[in-house]
């Protein structure tokens, strides 16, 4: 006779009969609690999946796999498993109706108190609950992304995770390639979230890309919103790494009266910015933007220290953007004294040497001439040095004629011998020196040098950098030989 089994949890009716029949019954039980924990663990997976789906829908933080049951647990017990999930809207007099979802505003609901696996008790309030669809919510759309399906989104679909994008490489990206082709409304959403984080996000990995991009792409209402979040905090984002980048941003797009009141905030504070790693971009970026009579403080804390700046790996660097932009006739003309003054100093030194580079490259005829006639009667000594044979180097690529000339006879020496030539051919750095005089000088020169040369060929042969010199004169006279045949 078949047993209605027994789901009121009481006590098992008498069974008479013998111990097989007892067994069955035993094992009947045990498929009884196994099937309700089955039904139970399936039902709170689907109250999960349901609640993650629906935008009010919240899954407590707390609730990990489903309940579990010892021996001693009925299946009544299960009903507690779920306080985290379903609210009872029995009211203070004790009438009951049937459990709702917790939809309603977090203001509306009280704490939520639940015990976590360790039996530790913890309270939950409906805001963190609410944050938990919140950030499934970002969480899926970040997957979307990184998927490479960012076509399938659009800047509204993030509305309300604007900042939580921003500082994710992928969402910052993303929100980067929308803004250049964004409506003015859709910027409009994206700036009402950044604002108040505007700060934060200029300092964030990347975070500051989307500010920059705002500054880039922005119209000018909003450029001038996101410049005042700047202003009274110039220096430290200056000094800062992600915060320099925003700052020279902002000075590339704003106007004048904005990039002024930007740059003031830094008077004081000049050498400062200089000597710093993120700084020094930002006071060059200064030089280069704003109008020189907004920025004379900074040109007037360089002066009397043009040479010690021009030895620094940073204040190289700014120099050279005052040389470049700075176009007042009395300032040019200090600057270049204290750089004349110290020519074969700066050339030798491993970041000086690109400030005299730059003046021969860049600079007036006659300045250019000052320093060839400086280097004169040490250019030999000059070529086998590592950093000055870059401004040799550079004199010969950039020099007139004459000066060309003056510097390749004293290379080439008063002997027949050529002992200056030799020792330069077979030095690391000279060698590159020569190959460049081969490669600068006009024809009747290079004819000369090479007749010098020659004489030398298989000696140099034996020295790791005369095959250097040996490889470029094989070349030429091969380029010679074939001219002479072509014109023949």
């Amino acid at each position: 006779m078949q047993k209605i089994p027994n789901y009121g949890g009481g006590e098992p009716p008498h069974i008479s009969g013998n111990s097989s029949r007892a067994m069955q019954y035993d094992e009947l039980q045990a498929l009884e609690k196994a099937y309700l924990e089955a039904l139970l663990l399936q039902q709170a997976q689907q109250y999960q999946s349901q609640l993650l789906q629906r935008p009010g829908g919240i899954i407590n933080h707390q609730y990990h796999a489903g309940p579990t049951f010892s021996s001693q647990q009925h299946s009544s017990s299960s009903s507690s498993s779920y306080q985290g999930n379903v609210v009872s809207s029995q009211d203070s007099r004790g009438s009951s109706k049937a459990p709702v979802l917790q939809k309603e505003k977090s203001t509306q609901l009280p704490p939520t108190s639940l015990r976590s696996p360790k039996g530790d008790q913890s309270t939950v309030t409906p805001h963190q609950q609410s944050g938990s669809s919140s950030k499934g919510r970002f969480e899926s759309l970040l997957e979307v992304l990184k998927n490479n399906k960012a076509k399938s989104l659009d800047l509204s679909d993030i509305v309300g995770h604007v900042v939580e994008f921003s500082t994710d490489q992928f969402g910052s990206r993303f929100i980067q390639q929308k803004l250049e082709t964004a409506t003015v409304e859709e910027k409009t959403k994206i700036l009402t979230e950044i604002i108040p984080n505007a700060r934060a996000l200029m300092i964030d990995v990347f975070g500051n890309y989307v500010v920059q991009k705002f500054f880039e792409h922005g119209i000018e209402s909003q450029r001038k919103e996101l410049a005042t979040h700047i202003i009274g905090h110039v220096l430290p984002l200056t000094l800062q790494m992600y915060g320099c980048r925003v700052v020279q941003k902002a000075l590339e797009v704003v106007d004048v009266e904005l990039q002024t009141e930007m740059v003031k905030e830094l008077d004081g504070s000049v050498l400062k910015c200089v000597h710093d790693q993120n700084g020094n971009h930002v006071i060059q970026k200064c030089i280069e933007c704003v109008p020189q009579e907004r920025i004379q403080f900074i040109i007037s804390s360089f002066l009397g220290q043009v040479v010690t700046l021009s030895t620094h790996p940073y204040g190289c660097r700014v120099i050279q953007r005052v040389l470049e932009h700075c176009n007042d006739p009395k300032t040019q003309e200090v600057i270049m004294d204290e750089i004349l003054g110290s020519v074969c100093k700066l050339a030798q030194d491993q970041y000086g040497n690109y400030v005299i580079q730059h003046v021969v490259q860049h600079g007036k005829p006659q300045e250019r001439a000052v320093i060839i006639g400086k280097l004169a009667g040490q250019i030999v000594k000059m070529s086998q040095q590592k950093f000055a044979s870059n401004v040799v180097e550079k004199c010969l690529t950039f020099g007139g004629p004459e000066e060309r000339k003056l510097l390749v006879n004293e290379m080439l020496g008063s002997t027949d011998e050529n002992e200056p030539l030799q020792a330069m051919m077979k030095d690391p750095f000279g060698n590159y020196v020569v190959q460049k005089v081969l490669e600068t000088c006009d024809d009747k020169s290079r004819e000369l040098i090479l007749s010098r040369i020659k004489v030398h060929l298989n000696a140099l042969k034996r020295y790791t950098y005369g095959k250097h010199i040996v490889s470029r004169i094989e070349k030429l006279v091969a380029t010679g030989e074939r001219h002479i045949g072509q014109s023949s």
